[in-house]
């Protein structure tokens, strides 16, 4: 493999790893905000701002879990190596984006203060940037989404996997500070179902990690055998 098909296969890798961390902060800021959106009153005064937007909270609980969905249905076909994968995902990182910005602001005008919004915001930003800056004619010509093929793309896919894993099973005490309310940690309201879904992402990266790593261990000791 020459060095250009290696930075292209590293860099296709990078896209892949971010969509797929924007995606899942996404979907769980979208499901974290259902308690809040449908009971504002019923945790804090801060919380309690929010009652005369509750529209607005309902809606951006609907857009993080479609946006969610759909960022994650961009890293599978970023995978396949789909000819408007690109395309796709920058457009989901854009809506992302602007409608972050309309919940932060909105938030800091209500309650004073918008995070964990910001967290999300932030890595949605990065990632389109990061995205915008592949489309480069220079670097588009190496990292082109298009020229990924699926087999090539596994160990990037298998990272990602993972990385959501982690995240679903961690995102209790990365949300905690947060999310606690009376001494309840409502980021963990879904303890049980973020742990499934987290192990079932876990156990599938590794799924698809481990024919690479087989793969090439046993090439390497063909190559000493030579």
């Amino acid at each position: 493999m020459s060095s250009e098909q290696k930075l292209s296969k590293f860099l296709r890798a990078i896209g892949v790893i971010l969509m797929s961390i924007t995606a899942g902060f996404t979907l769980l800021g979208g499901a974290g905000t259902t308690c809040v959106a449908l009971n504002p009153t019923g945790f804090s005064s801060s919380m309690a701002a929010l009652a005369s937007m509750q529209w607005l909270y309902i809606f951006f609980v609907l857009s993080g879990v479609a946006l969610g969905i759909l960022g994650i249905r961009a890293v599978i076909e970023l995978i396949r190596g789909k000819p408007n994968a690109y395309r796709f995902s920058v457009v989901i990182l854009v809506i992302g984006t602007i409608l972050g910005l309309v919940h932060m602001v909105t938030s800091r005008a209500l309650r004073g203060k918008s995070m964990p919004v910001d967290a999300i915001v932030y890595v949605t930003a990065f990632t389109l940037v990061v995205f915008l800056i592949f489309k480069i004619p220079g670097i588009w010509k190496i990292v082109d989404f298009s020229r990924g093929k699926t087999p090539e793309n596994k160990t990037a896919g298998g990272a990602a996997s993972i990385l959501l894993g982690i995240l679903s099973i961690s995102i209790q005490n990365l949300m905690g500070a947060t999310h606690t309310w009376g001494g309840i940690n409502y980021a963990d309201a879904f303890h049980l179902s973020m742990w499934i879904i987290g192990i079932t992402c876990f156990i599938t990266g590794l799924a698809l990690l481990s024919p690479i790593s087989l793969n090439r261990f046993l090439r390497h000791q063909s190559v000493k055998t030579q």
